[in-house]
């Protein structure tokens, strides 16, 4: 019986060169796969989830269920892949969730959830347009404060700039919190009323009828069909005040600026922010499962280091809640404890191996981790908190 090992022992013994070309190419793809593998905080995980979302102004809650929820759910049961539908009828807003199985393409669902509802023809004729979207999970990475100024409406059009700065470097998603909602508001005096000989509900519906985006059928067949809409609906205070209402004895045409003030005003009963008794605006920045932590860290101080000094010298800006340091400081943590390991295995196969031999087996330990990492990143992994521990 032969005493010489088999196998891939012997086949890398005789071939040495063969052995260290692995080790090298080991070592080449896990500093590659480690270069693209995703940092983030928690592991990815899919919500295939599609919600829809209805409203109908003043309707009450059975009506919702019997003009919306009831035949939406039938029309969306036979959807492909479909798992489950959980539906919800409110006072004025039906909404629908539609969960998939696993492994179900969204994108292909998401159109045909679109595609079924454009065809309901039995919803009633005032709904608004229905809101269909997909689940998306983003992950936390920082928040902004924004102060030093007692009116809130300075800050509006900073926080909004510097949303859309942030957005355009690469940053996922931004919420705004703490600026309160705006509404256009129309006053009309009573004697501008008395001389037209209307009323508000008349000027409402005048509104309602001559301020909206209508369906005007489409040009062309099959793959070059096109829709055409009519996009009336205004916007703005200029755009309203420009509305014609009737036209007066004398034919005359009388626009909504004419008898009504309009200015846009922020909504009464909303929450708000403030700090040392200063107006405050928080700005919470997310990264979508696509986009790094760290990396999407390096692009807020990016900025943070470019607008600083540009900022007006009353405004404060601060940053805190910064979620990405947790991973930083759990990968340096990591990276302390494996190179102690490592001074620790190697300290003692000099004890009891001579150098060469206790020198290869130390090379083995960090090959086999590069070697892991490939293997992690082909596998659709990620260096998160789960991975790391």
């Amino acid at each position: 019986m032969s005493n010489n090992p088999g196998g891939l022992i012997q086949l890398f013994a005789r071939h040495r060169v063969a052995a260290n070309l692995l080790m090298a190419l080991m070592v080449l793809a896990g500093s590659w796969a480690l270069a693209k593998l995703n940092t983030q905080f928690f592991p990815n995980f899919d919500l295939d989830i599609i919600t829809v979302r209805i409203a109908w102004s003043g309707a009450s809650a059975e009506d919702v269920e019997r003009g919306i929820t009831t035949p939406l759910e039938q029309a969306l049961r036979s959807l492909d892949n479909l798992h489950s539908i959980t539906s919800t009828s409110a006072m004025g807003i039906a909404a629908l969730s539609l969960e998939y199985d696993d492994g179900t393409d969204m994108s292909t669902a998401l159109e045909q959830v679109n595609g079924v509802i454009a065809l309901a023809r039995n919803l009633p004729e005032d709904v608004e347009k229905p809101e269909v979207s997909r689940i998306v999970r983003y992950e936390p990475v920082a928040r902004l404060l924004l102060s030093g100024t007692h009116d809130r409406q300075e800050l509006r059009p900073l926080a909004e700039q510097m949303r859309d700065e942030l957005l355009t470097r690469g940053i996922s998603k931004i919420e705004i919190n703490g600026l309160p909602k705006e509404e256009i508001a129309i006053q009309v005096p009573p004697e501008r009323l008395l001389e037209l000989d209307m009323t508000l509900e008349q000027i409402s519906n005048q509104i309602q009828k001559q301020s909206r985006d209508l369906p005007a059928g489409s040009v062309g067949r099959d793959d070059i069909a096109r829709q055409l809409r009519a996009l009336e609906q205004r916007r703005d205070i200029t755009g309203l005040e420009q509305l014609p209402l009737i036209s007066d004895a004398d034919g005359r045409l009388i626009t909504l600026q004419d008898i009504a003030t309009l200015q846009r005003r922020p909504i009464e009963g909303q929450t708000t922010l403030s700090v040392d008794g200063e107006a405050a605006v928080e700005l919470r920045l997310f990264r979508a499962e696509s986009a790094a932590s760290l990396g999407s860290a390096r692009i807020l101080e990016d900025w943070l280091e470019k607008t600083r000094p540009t900022l007006p010298p009353n405004i404060q800006l601060r940053v805190y809640d910064e979620i990405w340091q947790l991973i930083s400081e759990r990968i340096n943590l990591l990276l302390i404890n494996g190179g102690g390991g490592l001074l620790l295995v190697v300290g003692i196969l000099l004890l009891f191996l001579n150098r060469r031999v206790a020198l290869w087996v130390s090379v083995g330990i960090p090959v086999s981790f590069m070697a892991a990492l490939a293997v992690l990143y082909l596998a659709g992994g990620s260096i998160d908190r789960k991975s790391v521990v």
